[in-house]
């Protein structure tokens, strides 16, 4: 291999080629495509876009003859005006470089511009005004989707997530029906046919209340085959109602504008056919409920009545009327009781308060208050003597003449004095202190 910028190959000592490992040849092959080609100018489609949190964008430049790995570092993307999707016809400015790990050339975009609408969004534009003109999607031809379907086919792939998500939902909101999975392919040539033979096989079988007709979500691309004019008009010719389900929220097929009703994904198809049964088993519910209640209260209110009935029958009956007076002869006797005894209770207390009267009129009473008075008299006054106050431990001093001695100044040295004591008299005499 030989160019401008290419390395000569390795040759062996013996003048024979000597082998060179995978990484220098794809080195060599990296050195002869960026020396020899450069920045270049292409203008081709965008499809398979994934933007990755880092900041860098990878997509494919295709046209209908071949397509080639792009790439938008974050530096570059920031500095662009174009909104990429996919669809998009756009023209390119980069250098084309070779991804060493995978061996695979591929074009660093550096500019991007707008070149209008992709090829494919061309058609999808153009075979839709073109069929909306024929009145393929009028409004007026809608169907009603059946409120409670028990039969339903699913036309998708039979190893893809969206059959599996379907029917998970199903399951986890109790849905009784039956689903029949019409296996087609979903991507690629000849999946519109697939897909179209199989909504006419439904129809000729027959038993199917609803079809459901989708896939998950992908490209412009990968969801083509629900865009093919064949498949479109059968689903609008369907004599069975369709509920188109093809994709993601954001991603409209004809197959969408053709079935009688869409949903935005096949999980949303689940929900939207068990929507009925949700409801109709909720007002079940709710009938039950309500059943209920009025059949308690009429055995409430019947029980009642019957009570009543019972009571009014054991009143009328002879042993009833026998029991009553035995009742009756029971309550006059303790009535009775009850009032001799009320008459003998007042008796008893008249009695004690004539009692009580006498007592209060008595003069022993009074004669037994005057003597605790005089003998608490003579206590205080026997607590106030001379001998009470000298057997606590009192002496009384007397001077010559007898009188008590209260003052030292009462006293002169060597005057006779007498003390008193409870037990005895004591004569002393005043000695002069300091």
């Amino acid at each position: 291999m030989s160019g401008r910028g290419a390395a000569p190959a390795a040759e062996a000592t013996d003048g024979g080629p000597r082998p060179e490992s995978v990484t220098s040849f794809t080195r060599r092959v990296k050195q002869l495509l960026e020396g020899t080609l450069g920045s270049v100018w292409i203008r081709g489609e965008i499809s398979n876009l994934r933007a990755q949190a880092s900041g860098h964008t990878y997509f494919s430049l295709k046209d209908a003859g071949a397509q080639l790995a792009a790439v938008l570092f974050r530096a570059d993307a920031a500095r662009q005006t174009v909104r990429l999707r996919d669809g998009l016809q756009v023209i390119v400015h980069g250098d084309v470089s070779v991804y060493e790990a995978r061996g695979q050339h591929q074009l660093i975009v550096r500019v991007v511009v707008d070149d209008g609408v992709g090829r494919l969004q061309r058609e999808f534009e153009a075979l839709k005004a073109r069929l909306a003109d024929e009145g393929l999607f009028a409004r007026e031809r809608k169907r009603l989707l059946p409120s409670l379907p028990r039969t339903v086919g699913f036309i998708t792939s039979p190893t893809g997530a969206a059959v599996q998500d379907f029917l998970r939902i199903l399951q986890r909101r109790g849905w009784r029906g039956r689903v029949v999975i019409l296996p087609a392919r979903v991507q690629g040539e000849g999946a519109a046919a697939e897909l179209a033979a199989q909504l006419a096989l439904a129809a000729e079988v027959g038993g199917f209340d609803l079809l459901v007709i989708g896939r998950g979500g992908g490209s412009l691309e990968d969801l083509w085959a629900f865009n093919e004019e064949p498949l479109v008009r059968a689903v609008a010719s369907s004599p069975i109602p369709v509920l188109s389900a093809v994709g993601h929220e954001i991603d409209y097929t004809l197959c969408d504008f053709a079935a009688d009703h869409r949903a935005e994904t096949p999980s949303a198809a689940a929900e939207l056919l068990t929507s009925g049964f949700i409801a109709a088993l909720e007002r079940a519910r709710q009938a039950g409920d309500r059943l209920g209640e009025r059949v308690g209260a009429s055995l409430e209110r019947h029980g009642t009545t019957l009570d009543h009935a019972r009571a009014r029958l054991r009143l009328l009956a002879p042993a009833a009327r026998v029991e009553q007076a035995w009742q009756r002869a029971d309550e006059l006797r303790g009535r009775l009781g009850a009032a001799l005894r009320h008459l003998a209770q007042l008796r008893r207390q008249e009695l004690a308060d004539a009692r009580g009267r006498l007592l209060r009129a008595s003069p022993e009473p009074r004669i037994e208050l005057a003597s605790h008075q005089l003998l608490s008299l003579w206590k205080r006054l026997q607590a106030a003597s001379p001998a009470s106050v000298l057997n606590r431990g009192f002496v009384i001093l007397r001077d010559a003449s007898g009188q008590p001695v209260t003052r030292r100044a009462g006293t002169g040295p060597g005057a006779p004095l007498e003390a008193e004591f409870a037990d005895g008299r004591l004569r002393l005499r005043a000695e002069p202190g300091k």
